[in-house]
């Protein structure tokens, strides 16, 4: 491997020589590969010392997942519109050079799993500086500007958002071929009330696994947004209510946004930037869906495994957790039926 990429690399970058010291897989990473290398290069517009992140391809793939083209492509889109996120290096198509299509970034100090940061004593009261952060982050990359070239690459849908996700999410549950009532449930319930969560609004660039575990964190600050294999164009209630679903708290349900920050903090902060405010009822609703999105991901890692496409302990697990968004979707959807949803308040 290390010949091989020294080889690319140099060629790719213009170096006369290039000392690759460390090559190790990070963690994380369910879906995709994610590799850190320290490197000392020689010649070039990157000479010197260097941490980079290679992330591959994995050796199967969820279907809702871009390609490492396609999200290089979103994430340079995203530097260039100012978010916080790594800087993007170059893209490898070349199957040749490592078995798989691979990008490189620059590598971010932080740390993002979610257990660890939740059960720090500085977020067990929930962090307003992070949570203002999140909000102002997340409404830039609302904000940016989109492109033809981007549009194209993403295939934005004739329907609305809400309507493609219940198209997607039952074409997914059809595809596993396993009953889920209360997954359908779920869904039909969002149909039958489109019209509390379906906005007039343009779609916006959304990530759209924007959650704790996706982005780095060091002290209280969020030092880049990962993972972008999962972005195209939606409502932007989507991202708010994927990053503030209650599956992404880690054990600290009372704290609205990803289990880390308050969540007056983040939309304060986000209403500001963003210049409009939250639809909360939407954002309710985006939330039911968000329970409904990874439990149908989380039922696709687990056949991963039990097709022997690819046999991981990590990914036979994930399917246990379903019985846990169920309960959550199915709570949600009581609360808002009863006008005791609360979320908005925490």
């Amino acid at each position: 491997m290390a010949s091989r990429l020294r080889g690319y690399l140099s060629q790719k970058l213009g170096a006369s020589h290039i000392d690759i010291a460390e090559i190790r897989p990070l963690s994380g990473g369910a879906i995709q590969e994610n590799w850190l290398l320290s490197l000392h290069i020689t010649g070039g517009i990157f000479e010197g010392a260097q941490r980079w992140v290679l992330r591959k391809d994995a050796p199967s793939a969820v279907s809702v997942s871009h390609s490492r083209a396609v999200e290089f492509a979103v994430l340079s889109h995203a530097f260039g519109a100012g978010v916080a996120v790594p800087e993007p290096i170059c893209l490898c198509e070349d199957v040749a050079v490592l078995g798989s299509v691979f990008f490189i970034m620059r590598h971010k100090s932080g740390l993002a799993a979610g257990h660890k940061l939740a059960g720090d004593p500085v977020f067990k009261q929930g962090s307003k500086q992070l949570g203002a952060q999140l909000g102002r982050e997340m409404a830039k990359l609302h904000l940016a500007p989109s492109n033809p070239a981007l549009e194209a690459l993403l295939a934005a849908s004739p329907l609305s958002p809400q309507q493609q996700q219940l198209h997607e999410m039952r074409g997914y549950l059809d595809a596993l071929g396993t009953g889920q009532p209360v997954l359908e449930y779920a869904l039909n319930w969002l149909e039958d009330r489109l019209d509390i969560w379906q906005t007039d609004e343009a779609k916006v660039l959304c990530h759209r696994d924007f959650r704790t575990g996706n982005f780095l964190v060091e002290g209280e600050e969020m030092t880049a947004l990962l993972d972008w294999e999962f972005a195209g164009f939606s409502d932007r209630h989507e991202d708010i209510g994927w990053l503030c679903a209650r599956c992404w708290r880690f054990g600290n349900p009372h704290l609205t946004v990803g289990g880390l920050a308050p969540f007056a903090a983040f939309q304060e902060a986000y209403e500001e930037a963003y210049g409009q405010p939250i639809h909360l009822l939407a954002m309710a609703c985006w939330q039911v869906m968000a329970e409904i999105r990874w439990a149908v991901i989380a039922l696709q890692q687990a056949n991963r495994n039990d097709s022997g496409a690819e046999y991981s302990l990590q990914l036979a697990l994930s399917g246990q957790m379903v019985p846990e968004m169920e309960y959550h979707m199915l709570g949600l959807i009581d609360e808002i039926d009863q006008d005791k949803w609360q979320d908005d308040r925490q």
